[in-house]
């Protein structure tokens, strides 16, 4: 049995000024926080989410509304997979209608899951805009679906397994890359 050796690509000071970088993206793009909506995809997408809230909230001074979406009863590939408990879709008070709505996930690899986010949320109303932030791009897209917002991007090969290890639920901040040829 081999075992898969794992080499740091971010560490917890990476990852900080990423998602500060990406809230002042965020802010910027959008002119302020008026009408912002973060929307996490469970698991990490949640946490991270939660912490882009609060740094726009250091650099607006204002609130921006942070929810959770699931997206499982609408990935195309339920049936491949194991059985996956369902995650919890908490959308703020006010909704999502005519909101300025931005996703946010942990890595972005063949577009799928965001694929399946835009459906869930169709389901849950109308917003003005949708954007996508994520911690890390690895490329491998299977769909037409770009980031808006990029921590890092970070070329790997289809063996390679990224890992996103977060405070909230792992005890410490990083993202390491597994396998692959390197």
């Amino acid at each position: 049995m081999t075992v898969a050796t794992a080499r740091e690509v971010l560490t917890s000071g990476d990852v900080s000024r990423a998602l500060r970088r990406i809230a002042h993206e965020i802010l910027e793009r959008n002119k302020g926080a008026d009408d912002l909506v973060l929307l996490g995809i469970p698991s990490r997408g949640v946490p991270l989410a939660q912490r882009l809230g609060a740094a726009m909230r250091e650099v607006e001074g204002a609130h921006v509304p942070v929810g959770s979406l699931d997206v499982t009863m609408h990935r195309d590939d339920l049936r491949h997979q194991p059985v996956r408990p369902l995650a919890r879709t908490d959308i703020p008070p006010g909704g999502i209608d005519d909101k300025v709505v931005v996703l946010v996930d942990d890595v972005l690899f063949h577009g799928r899951t965001i694929r399946a986010a835009l459906e869930a949320l169709a389901e849950l109303g109308r917003p003005r805009t949708v954007r996508l932030a994520v911690l890390v791009d690895r490329g491998h897209r299977e769909l037409p679906i770009r980031a808006d917002h990029v921590g890092k991007n970070l070329p790997t090969s289809s063996s390679e397994r990224v890992r996103v290890h977060l405070t909230e639920l792992d005890g410490e901040d990083s993202v390491t890359i597994e396998g692959g040829d390197r």
